[in-house]
């Protein structure tokens, strides 16, 4: 099953409720640009992710354009941690 998670600037942990099985990838990323969305100028979430996610970035590129950075933290096999900072 594939997991996602997002630590916000305060190092909270919250799991997407769109990574339950069942529910559809537009749901799941959905989730993401609504707390994304939630974020100010300055403030990072941590997506932490089993797989490397290049549709969502793809899409957060074009969503967001140089309004967010993206930085891979973490890019193994099965181990994929990516910050999103707001500008």
């Amino acid at each position: 099953m594939r997991r996602s998670t997002f630590r916000a600037a305060s190092s909270r942990a919250v799991q997407c409720a769109g990574t339950r099985p069942g529910v559809a990838k537009r749901f799941r990323h959905a989730a993401i640009f609504g707390a994304l969305d939630a974020l100010h100028s300055g403030e990072t979430m941590r997506f932490v992710n089993d797989h490397d996610p290049m549709p969502l970035l793809d899409q957060l590129r074009s969503r967001y354009g140089e309004g967010i950075s993206i930085e891979y933290r973490r890019r193994e096999p099965g181990a994929i941690a990516i910050d999103f900072a707001v500008r």
